[in-house]
This record gives C-alpha cells, sequence and structure tokens, in this order.
C-alpha cells in the first residue's frame, strides 16, 4: 500500500463520472443528434418550454383546487392537563363546568385529559376522556371517573 501523499490523491471509483460530450462523432455515443432524439420540440436549440408545461393539456398545478381542507372536527376536541382539573374547585367536573371555569374553549364537543403535572386533590369527573396516564394518576389522588 502506497502513502498517502497530494500527489496521488484520487475521488473514489466512480464517483465522478465523465461529462458528457455531445455532437463528436459516432463513436463517442453522442454525435449526430446528439441524445436529443429525432425532430420536436425538444430536438432544436431554444425549443424548450415553461416548468409544469403539459404539452397543452391543463397542467396539474391548474387542475387541483386552489382552497384549502380544513376538517370541520378540529375544534371538537379540547385538551386538558391533569394539573388543571384540580382549579376548578368544583365536586363534579364534566364538560359544561369547565367551559364556565374558562379551562376549555366554548366549542368544545369532547375533552381529553393527559398526564403532565402532579394532582393531589381528589377529583371525580363524568363525561371527559383520560389517557391511561392521567387516569392512574387521578385514582391515586382519591378521585374516580365515570364515563
Amino acid at each position: 500500500m502506497k502513502s498517502m501523499s497530494l500527489n496521488n490523491l484520487k475521488p473514489a471509483q466512480g464517483s465522478r463520472t465523465v461529462r458528457k460530450r455531445a455532437g463528436r462523432g459516432i463513436g463517442s455515443g453522442y454525435g449526430k443528434t446528439c441524445g436529443r432524439g429525432h425532430k420536436g420540440q425538444r430536438s432544436r436549440t431554444g425549443g424548450y418550454h415553461k416548468v409544469g408545461f403539459e404539452g397543452g393539456q391543463m397542467p396539474l398545478q391548474r387542475r387541483l383546487p386552489k382552497v384549502g381542507f380544513r376538517s370541520r372536527k378540529t375544534g371538537d376536541t379540547a385538551e386538558l392537563r391533569v394539573y388543571e382539573l384540580a382549579k376548578v374547585g368544583s365536586e363534579l367536573v364534566d364538560i359544561d363546568v369547565l367551559k364556565e371555569a374558562g379551562l376549555v374553549h366554548a366549542e368544545a364537543k369532547r375533552v381529553k385529559v393527559i398526564l403532565s403535572g402532579k394532582i393531589d386533590t381528589a377529583v371525580h369527573s363524568k363525561g371527559l376522556s383520560f389517557t391511561a396516564g392521567a387516569k392512574k394518576a387521578v385514582e391515586a389522588a382519591g378521585g374516580s371517573i365515570q364515563t
């Protein structure tokens, strides 16, 4: 093996491809038509078109609708953290109580409680959905969950 020096450095095999030399005779593989085929717009000098042009057919960017998609269900579910349940200060916590307390937005139809923070007070909830961790935390604090 040779020692490495500046005069024998070479790129890795196959990492640098040889440039295509069009119009240099039959032997080059790109003689005569120079890899452009016969006739047509793409064979001509300067004969090209704008990006997205499909030969007169209505282009994809014009066929697709311009209006975006907005799910109607997006605002239905509200997310609530476990420690926020204790802030309500009510015996039974349900969606209406949470809306009155300002913890959930007015358009919410479902509320999902996630495990974030700690809960020390016993909270009894009705009609709320819980993640597995949040459910354990509420029950460990002496609370109950009704579906």
